[in-house]
């Protein structure tokens, strides 16, 4: 091999060698200034105090406490059955004026519809005529008592006179009894009537209506249905493994579609002696108040039942947990600021949930201006990603 070769070799292998001796101390420099190029996420937000009051930020310090267990069931919201009636004519009658309409909110006692009843007409007729006969009788037995006193007549009139007497009382009693028993007061008109009103048993709302003017209408026959809405059943199948655990007056809260969020008290006031045997479950009822008549019949519920044992857990309150990015979140008090923190939660108590995991007893967590940090720290995710 010549000189030139030789060289030429040498120079080749001094370059490679070159090459791969590369500073390690340049190596790290990249990788910081890679790693600089692409921040790690964080979930604290740091805030001056000028900041959190300005966000109107306040903070609760989560503890345990004890609360009852509670067992969600399925329910349907039912009317009060004590406080429904069917209302029907207690004589046969033409319907002749309609004055409540279906919906309408009723007074005890107001007027329905009226009717025109022959049968009244005449009960009616037999009492003014059984108080006419009365008159006279009472007449006739007290001209007799005098001229019995002063020995004018003989004893037979008088006693004749006083059967007369007692017999048309006692018609009269029997004639007014029966315009009682028509719902009529006997004392209502001095002459013959036969138009009478359905009334309404107590104050409620007219949930049915079948009366139509000009149709006869017979006792069994109903004219309207009263319910008084101002409480209402939830009817719900508590599970036979269940029944240990419940006791009737205990607390419950019932949800329904209509009104998301929203809990309506109410208690446990009767569970069935007798079990489906088919599904094996119980009836249960729940009596919750609905004075703004928002529950309605038939609507579909859950109940969450308290039951007698209890635990301690920890709880937030509603306002404190917010939805981020598909996760249930809340933000808790560090030094540094506020961290957000992913929450799995478990029953809802009514305002607050329990936590099952995410928060530890003992730290703050922020009850109000979370959406002030939710609009904060999607902020500077915005910020990062740009």
């Amino acid at each position: 091999m010549t000189r030139i070769h030789l060289l030429a070799t040498a120079l080749s292998l001094g370059l490679a060698l070159a090459g791969c001796s590369k500073p390690e101390s340049s190596g790290r420099l990249e990788e910081a200034q890679h790693a600089e190029a692409e921040p790690a996420e964080t979930g604290t937000i740091a805030l001056t105090d000028q900041e959190i009051k300005e966000a109107r930020i306040h903070t609760e310090q989560v503890s345990e406490r004890e609360v009852a267990e509670r067992i969600q069931l399925t329910a349907t919201i039912q009317s009060n059955q004590d406080r429904l009636a069917h209302v029907a004519p207690r004589v046969p009658g033409r319907i002749v004026g309609i004055s409540a309409k279906l919906g309408d909110r009723v007074r005890a006692s107001q007027a329905l519809a009226s009717l025109d009843s022959l049968e009244l007409g005449e009960a009616h007729s037999a009492y003014l005529q059984a108080e006419s006969q009365a008159r006279v009788a009472q007449a006739d037995f007290e001209r007799a008592e005098k001229l019995y006193a002063d020995q004018i007549v003989p004893q037979k009139d008088f006693l004749r006179s006083r059967a007369e007497h007692e017999k048309a009382r006692a018609n009269l009693r029997a004639a007014a009894d029966r315009l009682r028993l028509m719902g009529v007061n006997p004392s209502q008109a001095d002459h013959a009537i036969s138009t009478f009103p359905v009334t309404a048993p107590f104050a409620g709302t007219v949930i049915e209506k079948k009366a139509v003017l000009g149709e006869l209408a017979t006792p069994d026959q109903t004219l309207f249905t009263i319910a008084d809405l101002s409480t209402v059943w939830i009817e719900a199948d508590l599970f036979e493994k269940d029944l240990g655990k419940v006791r009737v007056g205990a607390m419950a809260g019932v949800t329904v579609a209509a009104y998301p969020g929203e809990v309506f008290r109410g208690r446990l006031t009767y569970i069935s002696s007798v079990m489906d045997k088919e599904s094996r479950t119980v009836k249960g009822r729940v009596e919750v108040p609905n004075a703004d008549g928002r529950l309605k019949p038939d609507m579909f519920a859950t109940a969450a039942i308290d039951t007698v044992t209890t635990g301690k857990v920890l709880t937030v309150p509603a306002s404190a947990v917010l939805l981020i990015e598909g996760q249930q979140v809340v933000f808790v008090r560090e030094n540094a600021g506020f961290e957000k923190r992913i929450v799995h939660l478990g029953d809802d108590l009514g305002g607050r949930s329990v936590v099952k995991d995410g928060i530890e007893d003992g730290e703050a967590v922020v009850v109000e201006g979370t959406y002030a940090l939710k609009a904060r720290l999607l902020k500077s995710k915005i910020g990062d990603n740009h």
